[in-house]
């Protein structure tokens, strides 16, 4: 069977020597990818998700709120109305949510001093995120109900997101995978440290 090239790409380390390189080849029924130097990748502490891939029963930000603060719960910082607890899951390093306390699915549910407080700590947010990480950009903003694509509809969050230019790479095209460069545990007091120097 003939097999038509079609695309190379290739990534570059630090000392301009290929690290990984791909080669896509067209077939009839789908694309092939064949890895000619494959590196690894290790995320050890993945492996608790992976064992314990059971979901939280109830809501996930009531939980957090009644338990004390650190790098298990995730919570860098606690309001009058609203808190701000680091994504789980980010999508970079430095991916806060802002939360209200009120267990609420939209934002004209909350009363305005809330909503007022979330926005204040939403700004927040980005000053202490300039501050320690100095990304170039920001994503922000709530996915209110499931069809806006809520991982948690049932309680309102607002999302800031550092964002860095290249920071989404062949990686996430490719593997659907996010590459992040420190754990959790180092954002979380990065962050909360961020907020008590505030």
């Amino acid at each position: 069977m003939n097999w038509t090239p079609l695309t190379t790409i290739s990534a570059l380390g630090n000392d301009e020597n290929i690290v990984s390189f791909f080669v896509f080849h067209l077939h009839p029924s789908s694309f092939i990818l064949h890895p000619f130097l494959m590196n690894h990748i290790w995320s050890p502490w993945r492996m608790e998700y992976i064992e314990n891939n059971n979901k939280e029963a109830g809501c996930i930000f009531c939980s957090a709120q009644e338990r004390e603060d650190s790098a298990e719960n995730l919570i860098a910082f606690r309001g009058e109305s609203a808190y701000v607890i680091l994504n789980r899951y980010p999508y970079t390093s430095g991916h806060l949510m802002v939360v209200p306390f009120d267990h609420k699915a939209n934002l004209e549910d909350l009363d305005p001093q809330t909503r007022a407080e979330m926005m204040e700590l939403t700004t927040r947010c980005i000053t202490i995120l300039r501050r320690v990480y100095h990304p170039q950009a920001f994503n922000m903003g709530a996915n209110i109900g499931e069809a806006a694509g809520a991982g948690v509809k049932a309680h309102v969050h607002i999302h800031i997101v550092p964002r860095w230019a290249g920071d989404t790479n062949y990686m996430t095209i490719l593997g659907d995978t996010r590459v992040l460069p420190e754990t959790l545990e180092r954002t979380y007091a990065r962050v909360r440290n961020g907020f008590l120097e505030a």
